[in-house]
């Protein structure tokens, strides 16, 4: 998902969330209302009135609402979160990383909306770039639990170390030129089997190193942040 795509998905939460809301409902059914029972304050008052009294209250409360920051930033936050869902991480480490970083992110966030222009706008790109990081590690996260999820890798990684010392111990003893030539070709599989198993575990080490790595960075840009802020 680009930014882009998520501040446009939030763009239409918060005005779907201001439209739907108790506040507007109350505007528009008091609208309603008054213009049902026909009520009148003044001589002049036009029933219909309160059809356009309504529809400008309501008008002003979406426009309050939909350019209030902290309701979009808010808005992008509930996406994250429902996006890079923690929950969604089996590891405990990599799902505590997670949440450590969207943590980050939100207070990076809150520290611009407290800033004035130039400053606001620059943390909020460094808020969005972010973003990315948190994309990244969650991706990082979702690997780590396919690999530690996947039995028949798990089984392979288990059993090929010691089916392959039986093929070597059997090769050692066969006397039979055929037999061994097919033993041969047999061992020379498992190994590369048991190689590409060892790249596949060796990629998952580095993706967790690579993984605490990103949250490091984060902490050090969010500190950062606060020497600037101070």
């Amino acid at each position: 998902m680009s930014k882009d795509d998520l501040r446009g998905r939030a763009w239409n939460a918060i005005v779907g969330n201001a439209f739907f809301s108790i506040e507007s409902a109350v505007i528009i059914a008091l609208a309603l209302t008054l213009f049902g029972l026909g009520f009148a304050p003044f001589e002049w008052w036009q029933n219909w009135f309160w059809l356009v009294f309504g529809a400008v209250a309501e008008g002003i409360y979406m426009l309050a609402t939909i350019t209030d920051p902290k309701a979009a930033e808010q808005a992008v936050d509930r996406l994250l979160s429902e996006r890079f869902n923690p929950a969604d991480i089996r590891n405990p480490v990599a799902r505590e990383r997670l949440k450590r970083a969207l943590e980050y992110r939100r207070l990076i966030v809150e520290t611009a909306r407290q800033r004035e222009a130039a400053m606001r706008v620059s943390l909020q790109q460094t808020a969005d770039e972010v973003t990315d990081w948190i994309e990244q590690i969650y991706h990082l996260a979702r690997r780590m639990d396919a690999f530690e999820e996947n039995a028949i890798i798990n089984r392979d990684r288990r059993m090929a170390p010691q089916e392959l010392m039986n093929m070597r111990r059997r090769l050692q003893h066969e006397t039979d030129p055929a037999v061994r030539a097919e033993l041969e070709e047999a061992i020379q599989t498992k190994e590369a089997q048991l190689a590409n198993l060892r790249d596949l575990e060796t990629s998952i080490k580095r993706a967790d190193i690579q993984l605490d790595h990103t949250l490091s960075a984060l902490g050090t840009v969010y500190a950062q942040v606060q020497i600037i802020d101070s």
